[in-house]
């Protein structure tokens, strides 16, 4: 397999009024193509904030990551949001669904900005793959949170992206829900041969990865 992801000393750093505090110490990681990754630590440790550089979607204070052969520290904004909309997808704790969109809508809006013809097609067919065929013109608001969350799925996977980000994805939901969740997650990353690098405090969760990094205190292992 080839690395898809590298971080390479990564450190990040914010002023506080009781000064300046060291969240992410000197973290290092390398991501196979292909690989289940779970980062687990405790609320705080830094997990979220790891995600977010990994995804190019904020910056390190020092540092660099390489995503897909492509050094983020030597693109600017624009040029790290046209790699994450090529190869990247998201499923967070909270859906970040467009609640003013039924859930077809919120599929195709992806494949919509990254030009594709065949956006509501492609919508309703991954719809359908993740249960939600009669439910496409339902609003968020009118779906339970795990119906919530398999919208997102579906409209993380749409352009098909290379690596998948996952912050926290059962947070906001029961167990037995959480599980089909994952359950789903896990299929789809399989048949797609997708990277899936997934945040949680949950072992039992993480322990379905093919590997485990702990993050404690800024420092990973």
């Amino acid at each position: 397999m080839n690395s898809i992801l590298q971080a390479i000393d990564l450190c990040k750093q914010v002023d506080a009024p009781e000064g300046r505090i060291e969240i992410l110490k000197s973290a290092n990681i390398t991501i196979q193509a292909g690989a289940s990754v779970a980062i687990t630590g405790s609320s705080g440790s830094g997990k979220s904030t790891l995600l977010s550089l990994l995804a190019g979607l904020d910056t390190p204070t020092s540092g660099d990551v390489i995503l897909h052969g492509e050094s983020l520290q030597s693109l600017d904004e624009d040029g790290r949001a046209r790699l994450r909309a090529g190869r990247v997808g998201f499923v967070f704790q909270a859906f970040q669904l467009v609640h003013s969109l039924n859930a077809l809508e919120n599929v195709m809006l992806p494949l919509e900005l990254a030009g594709n013809s065949d956006a509501r097609q492609l919508a309703l067919d991954i719809l359908d793959e993740v249960g939600l065929a009669e439910r496409i013109a339902h609003y968020p608001g009118q779906l339970s949170g795990g119906e919530q969350q398999r919208v997102a799925i579906a409209r993380a996977y749409a352009t098909r992206p290379l690596i998948l980000f996952a912050d926290e994805p059962t947070g906001n939901l029961d167990q037995r829900t959480g599980v089909h969740i994952m359950d789903l997650l896990f299929a789809m990353n399989a048949e797609r041969d997708t990277t899936l690098v997934l945040v949680t405090h949950d072992n039992k969760l993480a322990e379905r990865c093919d590997e485990v990094y702990q993050l404690e205190a800024g420092c990973l292992e």
